[in-house]
């Protein structure tokens, strides 16, 4: 048995490498030995094995402090490879990246409603082996699957209890069976977070709310430096936040929640009902079209970004109303930053005004003062990044299946 558990030991320790290699790019033996508390020796033979089975190279010298320059050490980018997958309300989008978050394959994106839709994750499931299959990847250099998602999602458990219900059964081990390639599963807002934390304008930031402008709208909170999940795993539920008693019904079933003021979908829908009503815009309403509240949003977005008055109306309108809620966020966590990220950001500069009017309205300024708004430079991008940084979170976990498996197919 000592043999077997000191294999696992080194096997978990390179593991360890490659996961704080892929967050931080490059690392010397000297920093890697800090971080994970071990000696420089056990950590430069742990090194040179993964140089000697292809998973990591020399990159160099750091920038000179005074003394002798450290040599550098990164991950061989082909050598694995992350499948990410984003799914919101209407759509999915499935990138292949390696482990320097290159795409390597073109995305795919496709149709997918996940509301009252029993066959959503059928064809989910047969367009991540369709995409796979095409990629020309082989599972075994694949290091698992990462999904972001709305719903509520127990993360330990693999389970969405809002959507793409498996029979009761773990959605991630569900998808894992289908795909032969490990699964896991979070919510999209929390992943939009932890990518913009990592590799976005929050880096390194331990006190960050970070805003998924999409259809809906989403949460996700950095809280001491790490993702803030609540006590069951569903804090951050930004949406449902009522501000007013007799608004618009939300798909929750209570009226006046965010959401159902200011998500993306509501702008589509206003301005479906503002063309209809004659109002002059450069906007175009196809009633044929069999998605046209998602078309409409699109729509918007550009229109507005093209100087489109009544685009820019509703946007601001959205914008205010999201302020409010965030004026309450503010109240509550009293965080550093606030980035606005997702499908949204591509017009945050748009929303920023009001949102910023409604926090002077709404908002002690002392709080208000204290937290900058910060637009997101991922964007649309985010939540398929946040999917590939999901995978790498969990990638020392599993340790014998993927350094086996990956280490067959580099050889």
């Amino acid at each position: 048995m000592e043999p077997e558990n000191k294999g696992v030991k080194g096997s978990r320790l390179k593991n360890m490498i490659i996961k704080t290699l892929y967050f931080n790019k490059a690392m010397s033996c000297a920093g890697l030995s800090e971080l994970f508390d071990k000696s420089i020796p056990s950590i430069a033979k742990a090194v040179n094995e993964l140089m000697d089975e292809g998973f990591v190279v020399e990159d160099g010298y750091a920038p000179s402090s005074g003394g002798r320059r450290p040599l550098m050490y990164s991950v061989k980018a082909n050598t694995m490879y992350i499948l990410a997958i984003a799914l919101d309300q209407l759509t999915a989008r499935i990138q292949l990246f390696d482990l320097l978050n290159n795409a390597v394959a073109e995305m795919v994106t496709f149709e997918l409603r996940l509301l009252n839709n029993p066959d959503a994750l059928g064809k989910l499931t047969a367009e991540i082996n369709s995409y796979i299959k095409n990629s020309g990847i082989a599972k075994e250099k694949i290091a698992g699957t990462g999904i972001g998602m709305p719903g509520f999602i127990n993360v330990t458990e693999g389970i969405n209890y809002t959507y793409l219900d498996a029979g009761g059964e773990s959605l991630t081990a569900y998808l894992t069976a289908k795909t032969g390639i490990t699964t896991y599963i979070d919510n999209d807002s929390s992943l939009i977070a932890l990518a913009e934390q990592k590799f976005g304008i929050a880096k390194s930031q331990n006190e960050v709310m970070v805003i998924n402008l999409g259809w809906g709208i989403g949460l996700g909170m950095i809280v001491n430096g790490k993702l803030f999940r609540g006590y069951n795993g569903f804090a951050g539920e930004l949406s449902h936040i009522p501000l007013s008693e007799d608004g618009a019904l939300c798909e929750c079933g209570k009226r006046g929640c965010l959401e159902a003021e200011a998500s993306m979908l509501v702008v589509a829908r206003k301005a479906i009902a503002g063309i209809q009503q004659g109002r002059i815009t450069s906007l175009k309403y196809n009633s044929n079209d069999n998605d046209h509240s998602k078309l409409m949003g699109d729509a918007v977005l550009e229109a507005a970004n093209n100087g489109d008055q009544f685009a820019i109306e509703l946007l601001s309108d959205a914008g205010y109303k999201i302020g409010k809620a965030l004026a309450i966020l503010i109240h509550i966590m009293n965080p550093a930053n606030i980035v606005l990220s997702g499908r949204g950001a591509k017009v945050a500069k748009i929303l920023m005004a009001p949102i910023q009017q409604a926090l002077h309205k709404y908002c002690i300024p002392r709080l208000a003062g204290g937290t900058e708004l910060l637009v997101s430079e991922l964007g649309f991008d985010a939540e398929l990044i946040g999917a590939a940084v999901l995978v790498m979170e969990n990638f020392d976990k599993n340790v014998k299946a993927k350094m086996s498996k990956a280490a067959k197919a580099v050889a």
